[in-house]
């Protein structure tokens, strides 16, 4: 199953749990986020303890992670807050060790969380797809047109991520003090969101804190949306983001999942076609490049073998919980 609605949460408001899973070191607590219980993928805010070590090694999942608080050091250097890193399945990652402690931001996104001692990548690997970089002091901020139709004035971005193949991205955005915008919204795509440092409001879901998080599923109204003392926020999306505005806070998501398959048809009814019909996206025989190429984002399993979710929603470079009954562990 997909990831269920989860908004709003915040961290602050569990204890850390003792990481039992192979490979990880000693003194590793986390915080689970939002989960697919099919597929193993995760969000979750881990603190690593003072004197924490981790060997070398790769994890069978892609995996994006934020340094929150504290310092890391990653093979030969110091990384702190706002450093990202976007690691593909199968990539040696140098050792990891906190000398002081860090809160750190970790995402799973094709398996479960896993490590496994290497000092050499795998052989799949996507190697290209590596990158890491201090996102709070080496990107600029910029104006937050990358989704259509814009957003209010005083949203401001930095991508850290994109996946060309389905649109996918991870992006800083802040609010500026007094950020209001008063119409509703609605996306085609999944949205996350971990808000870093500040508040931010919902009509529908109320204030958002520091430690605060969503996983929004398609087609869920939210907004009028505001910030009064500004925030900054860590967001994700698993493909395009199209923002679907209107003014009814009572539409349901399959009211908006049928009026943006109405604006698809408008703009280009084949593609349309191609949406709806029921095997679009399925191979068909060894002819068809998608049984032999591999997918871009895809982990691997303990045989070495490349799997994937079927999604497709790699993030390639270039609620309340009491009302849902789920249980993130």
């Amino acid at each position: 199953m997909a990831r269920p609605h989860i908004e709003p949460f915040c961290d602050r408001d569990v204890h850390f749990k003792n990481m039992l899973l192979p490979g990880f070191g000693r003194d590793m607590g986390f915080k689970m986020l939002s989960l697919d219980t099919d597929s193993g993928a995760c969000s979750m805010t881990v603190q690593f303890g003072g004197g924490y070590k981790q060997a070398p090694g790769f994890s069978w999942s892609e995996m994006e992670m934020m340094v929150v608080e504290g310092e890391l050091r990653v093979g030969d250097r110091s990384v702190r807050k706002g450093h990202y890193f976007f690691v593909p399945a199968g990539y040696a990652m140098p050792a990891i060790s906190s000398e002081q402690g860090a809160l750190v931001l970790m995402m799973y996104n094709t398996a479960e969380p896993s490590h496994v001692e290497a000092t050499e990548h795998h052989p799949q690997c996507q190697l290209n797809l590596y990158h890491d970089v201090d996102s709070y002091m080496d990107i600029p901020w910029a104006v937050g047109n990358v989704t259509k139709p814009s957003v209010a004035s005083g949203c401001l971005i930095k991508l850290l991520n994109y996946n060309p193949i389905s649109h996918a991205m991870t992006f800083l955005y802040c609010m500026t003090p007094n950020f209001y915008q008063d119409n509703i919204s609605y996306h085609d795509c999944a949205e996350e969101s971990y808000h870093l440092w500040g508040t931010s409001w919902m009509m529908q879901f109320g204030d958002l804190p520091t430690g605060g998080y969503f996983w929004r599923p398609a087609y869920i109204n939210h907004g009028a949306f505001a910030s009064e003392f500004g925030c900054i926020a860590l967001g994700r999306t698993d493909s395009k983001l199209f923002n679907h505005f209107h003014y009814n806070p009572w539409s349901t998501p399959v009211q908006n999942r049928e009026r943006s398959g109405a604006r698809l048809y408008q703009r280009d009814p084949l593609l349309y076609r191609w949406a709806v019909s029921k095997d679009h996206n399925h191979p068909h025989g060894p002819e068809d490049f998608e049984t032999t190429m591999p997918r871009r984002g895809e982990g691997f399993d303990q045989a070495g073998a490349r799997v994937s979710d079927g999604k497709q929603h790699s993030h390639w470079h270039g609620h309340h919980h009491h009302d849902h009954g789920h249980h993130h562990d």
